[in-house]
C-alpha cells in the first residue's frame, strides 16, 4: 500500500478555530496557496509516475478544491479525482461552527467531558460522531484501497489514520494535523514529508 495523503487547505473557520466537521466552509486564500504548494511538492515526489496513482477525495468543497488545484499544479487534469464518502470529515453535530471558548462559556462541564476522552467523546446532536466511530469507515476504505492513492481528507481521517496504525487513541485525538505537508502512507506506517 502506497497512500500520500493531503489535508484540505485552511478555512476562515480553520483560522478562527471553529468547529467544522461536515459544514462545507471554503477555502481561504491561505487555503488556495497551501493546496497549490502541496500540488507542486507532489508532482516533485510523483515524478512521471503521477499517472499509476488513484486520486480520491472527500466530497466537501474544501476537499474538492484543494485536490483540484493540486491537480492544476501537477499539471494534471483537474477533473481526474473520485470521491468517496468515507472521508468525510468527523462530524461534531450541534458544537459545529463554535470554537471550544465559545463551548466553555456555555456548557464547561461538556467541554471539560470531551478533554477527558477526546477519542472516544460523541458531542450532542444528530448524526454526531466520535473519533472512534470515524475510524471505523476510515478503515472501511483503507482495507479497500488496491493501487498507489492520492488522497485529500480531513484532520479526523488523519487522527483515524494513525490510531489505526498504531498510535495511542488520545495521542491520535491530540496530535496536530497539518495543512502545507504531505502524509506517506506505506508498510512503514505513516509519517510526514
Amino acid at each position: 500500500m502506497l497512500i500520500y495523503l493531503i489535508r484540505h487547505g485552511q478555512t476562515s473557520w480553520n483560522a478562527e478555530g471553529r468547529l467544522q466537521g461536515q459544514k462545507d466552509i471554503p477555502l481561504n486564500t491561505t487555503g488556495r496557496q497551501q493546496a497549490t504548494g502541496n500540488g507542486v511538492a507532489l508532482k516533485a515526489i510523483l515524478g512521471d509516475t503521477a499517472e499509476r496513482f488513484d486520486y480520491v477525495s472527500s466530497p466537501l468543497g474544501r476537499t474538492r478544491e484543494t485536490m483540484e488545484r493540486m491537480l492544476a499544479a501537477m499539471g494534471r487534469d483537474q477533473a481526474a479525482y473520485r470521491t468517496d464518502d468515507r472521508l468525510v470529515e468527523v462530524s461534531f453535530g450541534d458544537w459545529e461552527g463554535h470554537t471550544l471558548s465559545e463551548l466553555r462559556q456555555r456548557i464547561p462541564e461538556r467541554v471539560k467531558e470531551r478533554s477527558r476522552s477526546k477519542w472516544d467523546f460523541i458531542p450532542p446532536g444528530d448524526n454526531a460522531e466520535s473519533y472512534e466511530i470515524l475510524s471505523w469507515r476510515v478503515g472501511s476504505w483503507l482495507r479497500e484501497v488496491n493501487r498507489p492513492t492520492v488522497c485529500v481528507s480531513h484532520g479526523g481521517v488523519f487522527r483515524a489514520i494513525f490510531k489505526l496504525h498504531g498510535m495511542d487513541p488520545a495521542e491520535a485525538a491530540g496530535i496536530p494535523i497539518h495543512q502545507d505537508r504531505i502524509l506517506k502512507l506505506d508498510e512503514d506506517g505513516p509519517r510526514w514529508l
